[in-house]
């Protein structure tokens, strides 16, 4: 492989995991606009609703481990496969959930355990394994970049389906698309990258063992400190995806003002990731988070402190779109920095729980909010607090390797 491309076979998975990123997180991503039509229906508050998703997410995020190390073990392509008819069959019975109960089940364990096999960590690592050191972030900004178009397409569409056919019949076209990440998943095969260099010196040193390699994550405090960062990227995320658009309906915006926030998150987010990719492979990962975390924390107060308004909405939708899941590459190759690459499914899935234990108390503890109070005034405040934690805890963070492939 040359220093400016790619070998056909990373190019063949970058546009697999790309096309099955754009449709998990492209679903998913428009979860938050069934809370209203759902709520109302059933008579729910927005409690219900929440703790469906967040245990979505928690559930999500205590797989995920598991999930990667099954994919570094038996291969990426059988566990997104799997994942991908979870999926759907976890989308057709949440079409039909009318009690809470129903909702997390479907809602909450199934699709908590999908998305751990059809998400960053599994897709992300496989992209990972496949490209050169050198060329490794850009490759895992590439995959997110273009699997965030989902997120932009599947948002107009999901409103769409929403005013003309209603919720659960939404729910059943989104199982119809999610249905063909199943094929797509074969598309994940390209063989591990093999340093020619390193060829000499893999002799002499055997391989860490599975339990090994984490005994030295555990003492790894830097790797601890990662996964903190992570755990803030996750609650924000979680509690504006899911709860903006009822935020702007409490303040007299329609259901289409939220749809196109999150729109333009989606798109935005596709310049975000490529860009956060292409700078991890040149500047310092931790100082590009540090920067990152920093600037959500003044978007959103910027976003509090200025007259809502739709255009000011909009604003706010850019700006975190480029925010949104920039983190994502460059926390993945600081992982696969740290650790190598035999292993970086599950150690990136453990630093993933973490986000994820974020992503629950974001989505649940928004709703909590709301039903006490009327509104999400504490919820934003804490997300701002969070942001001085997410730029502090980087300063712990180095790229030093620990482990070499």
């Amino acid at each position: 492989m040359s220093n400016t491309q790619f070998s056909k076979p990373l190019i063949y998975m970058l546009i697999g995991s790309a096309i099955i990123l754009a449709l998990s997180l492209g679903v998913r991503h428009a979860f938050g606009l069934y809370l209203v039509p759902m709520s109302h229906e059933f008579g729910w508050g927005h409690n219900v609703f929440s703790l469906a998703i967040a245990m979505q997410n928690l559930i999500w995020g205590a797989a995920q481990p598991f999930t990667g190390a099954l994919a570094d073990k038996y291969g990426s392509k059988i566990v997104v496969a799997i994942g991908g008819f979870l999926y759907a069959v976890g989308l057709l019975l949440m079409a039909v959930s009318s009690t809470g109960l129903l909702l997390n089940l479907s809602a909450g364990l199934i699709l908590g355990l999908a998305l751990s096999a059809t998400s960053f960590s599994v897709l992300l690592s496989a992209v990972g394994r496949a490209a050169p050191p050198e060329k490794r972030s850009l490759a895992m900004g590439i995959a997110s970049a273009a699997g965030s178009f989902g997120q932009f397409i599947m948002l107009p569409s999901t409103l769409l389906l929403l005013q003309n056919i209603g919720w659960s019949a939404a729910l059943v076209v989104s199982a119809i698309l999610i249905a063909f990440i199943v094929p797509l998943a074969f598309m994940l095969k390209a063989p591990a990258y093999q340093d020619p260099t390193a060829q000499t010196s893999a002799n002499t040193k055997p391989a860490l063992s599975f339990k090994q390699i984490l005994v030295i994550a555990k003492n790894h405090k830097p790797f601890w400190f990662l996964a903190l960062g992570f755990l803030v990227c996750g609650f924000q995320v979680v509690f504006i995806g899911i709860h903006l658009p009822g935020y702007l309906i409490d303040h007299g915006f329609n259901a289409t003002t939220g749809t196109v926030f999150l729109a333009l998150v989606g798109l935005f987010n596709i310049v975000g990731t490529y860009s956060a990719g292409w700078l991890g492979g040149k500047y310092s990962k931790p100082m590009l988070l540090m920067w990152l975390y920093g600037l959500r924390g003044v978007a959103i107060i910027a976003f509090l402190l200025l007259p809502l308004s739709v255009w000011t909405v909009y604003a706010f939708g850019i700006i975190m779109g480029l925010l949104w899941l920039s983190t994502v590459p460059l926390t993945n190759g600081i992982v696969a920095n740290m650790f190598g690459i035999k292993y970086l499914s599950m150690l990136s899935g453990i630093v993933f729980f973490t986000h994820q234990i974020g992503s629950f108390f974001g989505g649940w503890l928004g709703g909590v909010n709301h039903d006490m109070t009327g509104n999400y005034n504490m919820i934003w405040m804490f997300s701002i607090v969070l942001s001085i934690v997410g730029v502090i805890v980087h300063f712990w963070v180095n790229e030093e390797s620990i482990v070499h492939d």
